[in-house]
């Protein structure tokens, strides 16, 4: 049984390319592009981003999942978020979202008490659907897009489960030196400033009666 299987799989390597699947950790991404002080790398085509770190001769990118969660007490944040995710929907990126979390905090020095808001679910869905997608065999290498080390148990799982896949992370801009756990984990690459530029969604883009599907919005150039 396990010869034929081995088999199966080599000859499935010879005769097509390799199927990946990119997994985004949006948050992770997002405030590190922010930290960039351009805004219009904001405006990233995530399809397009994942696309430069696979190998087009040897393989072929099946799916990108986009892991966020909407900042709904901040309007203008959330409109602009919901814009950007209509955008990547059009390129065929899969959105999975989370929520935030009201949380108190309080000062130590002064007893001051203050409800700010803690992103939830997005770690915990991303080792989901990777573990899952690796279960239901539907990726040959995953890109995991993240410098989160609270990530690296269901790396390990899957390594350990699924020997024959292979896992690259791409560290958003300059989160490399944070990512060394992860660094002694799987292959790892760099996000630079190129590769986004380079990928950017179109200021607007109109469907064939000339209607707008979507339209960058201000703060994003």
């Amino acid at each position: 049984m396990y010869g034929c299987l081995r088999a199966v799989l080599l000859l499935r390597q010879i005769l097509q390319n390799n199927r990946v699947i990119s997994f985004i950790d949006g948050f992770n991404l997002y405030h590190a592009i922010d930290d960039l002080n351009k805004n219009n790398l904001k405006w990233v085509n995530l399809w397009g981003l994942s696309s430069a770190f696979i190998t087009p001769s040897t393989d072929t990118l099946e799916n990108v999942y986009y892991f966020t969660a909407y900042a709904t007490w901040l309007p203008d944040r959330h409109l602009r978020h919901r814009e950007y995710v209509k955008a990547l929907n059009h390129y065929g990126v899969t959105t999975v979202l989370g929520h935030f979390k009201e949380k108190d905090m309080k000062c130590n020095n002064c007893s001051r008490i203050w409800t700010t808001h803690e992103e939830k679910e997005s770690d915990v869905n991303i080792a989901i659907h990777l573990l899952n997608e690796a279960h239901l065999d539907n990726f040959d290498k995953a890109i995991v897009i993240t410098a989160d080390s609270d990530l690296v148990p269901a790396i390990e799982m899957v390594k350990m489960n699924f020997p024959n896949k292979e896992i690259i992370v791409a560290t958003p801009p300059n989160r490399y030196r944070i990512a060394r756990e992860i660094q002694s984990l799987v292959t790892t690459r760099k996000i630079k400033e190129k590769h986004l530029s380079n990928n950017l969604l179109p200021e607007i883009k109109h469907d064939l009666d000339n209607n707008i599907i979507f339209e960058r919005p201000m703060n994003y150039q």
